[in-house]
């Protein structure tokens, strides 16, 4: 694994060479995880990977956490002690490189940003957001191995919850929210990044999160959740309904189906992604829903539950064999219900597969 992450740094290093940048400094995150391989701890206490132009890389620790960065192919440890300020290292460091332009990545704190150009105020800021993201937002063969795994993972919290929930009738949001949350640590996520569980009006509120809203006959309840699994992450959202569901609540759930399969079937290497959410936006505004649809269709996930690509208006990054998003379409009428039905794809050479297996019909718990 070590040559993963040396390859991907000197892919990073070409990048900064061709963008006039002289080093990276990457911040806990998942831009830091991407390139050491190993997380960082996102604390008081100074911590950053930085990758150098002139080809030396140093991972910058307090003396209490450097046995957590030990082994690293090619990354020198520069460790700071507790008397010290930290950013004087890095400052020496540029210097020493005779660095004119230093970037950062977009999780870097602000305090320590303002500490180095304290140190160095002739020194150029900018964002390395271009150089992370250039690499990240297209996965090769042992992530989309990873994020599989974790599709197969959130399918199967969805599939057990489904087998012990005969219904929901009488059971609050929160109950339900508890017994997924439940479920994803029994599954062996070590993160719950968020359960959001709407019931009836509730999930006209695309981030509901769960209340003490009692179930009755008929309701829909939205379920959206995510986790961390062995480092990547897997996110779903499905419908459930208590009992039988009323004519106009299947059929705004079967524009929504629809709106998501047109969607994933116009998915391929080179489409626009802002065309991929314009092809689910069509056929929920000639429903006369276009204004209910009220959120992008897509975001890229990964290292980190949202990232590039982002699947939205305005964003004309040609689609690439390797990305991995969401395809979520949703329509939210106040006062009444929503839908949304989440599946993560990922982009391959001639179209596109789902990760995420679950069915996706209208499920009756009850």
């Amino acid at each position: 694994m070590s040559d993963l992450f040396s390859t991907r740094r000197d892919r990073a290093r070409r990048a900064l060479r061709s963008a006039d940048i002289d080093l990276l400094l990457l911040g806990p995150g998942p831009g830091f995880r991407y390139f050491a391989g190993k997380n960082a701890i996102a604390t008081e206490r100074f911590v950053a990977l930085a990758i150098g132009a002139d080809g030396r890389d140093r991972i910058f620790t307090p003396r209490l956490q450097a046995p957590l960065y030990a082994g690293i192919a090619g990354v020198d440890i520069a460790i700071w002690d507790e008397a010290e300020n930290p950013l004087e290292h890095v400052a020496l460091v540029a210097r020493d490189a005779a660095a004119r332009t230093v970037a950062v990545n977009p999780e870097f704190w602000s305090g320590f940003l303002l500490a180095l150009k304290a140190l160095l105020p002739d020194i150029a800021l900018r964002s390395g957001a271009s150089v992370i993201d250039g690499q990240r937002r297209t996965k090769g063969a042992e992530e989309i191995a990873a994020l599989e795994v974790a599709a197969a993972h959130i399918d199967g919290v969805w599939a057990r919850f489904c087998a012990m929930t005969p219904s929901m009738l009488g059971r609050t949001e929160l109950e339900l929210r508890a017994d997924i949350d439940r479920l994803m640590r029994q599954e062996g996520f070590s993160e719950v990044s968020w359960v959001d569980v709407g019931a009836g009006a509730n999930g006209a509120s695309p981030l509901h999160h769960g209340s003490d809203h009692v179930i009755r006959a008929g309701e829909p309840v939205v379920f959206d959740f995510a986790g961390c699994f062995d480092g990547y992450y897997g996110d779903i959202c499905r419908v459930a309904v208590s009992g039988e569901p009323s004519p106009e609540f299947q059929a705004i759930y079967d524009i929504v189906h629809d709106a998501q399969e047109a969607a994933f079937r116009a998915v391929r290497p080179g489409v626009p992604a802002e065309e991929i959410d314009a092809i689910a936006r069509r056929i929920i505004s000639d429903k006369g829903f276009g204004s209910y649809f009220t959120h992008r269709l897509g975001h890229g996930i990964g290292l980190a539950a949202h990232e590039e690509p982002y699947i939205v208006a305005g964003n004309a990054t040609p689609l690439a064999a390797g990305m991995v998003f969401s395809n979520e379409p949703g329509i939210y009428i106040p006062e009444r219900w929503g839908v949304r039905i989440e599946d993560i794809v990922v982009v391959t050479d001639d179209g596109a597969r789902r990760l995420t297996q679950s069915p996706r019909h209208l499920v009756r718990l009850g």
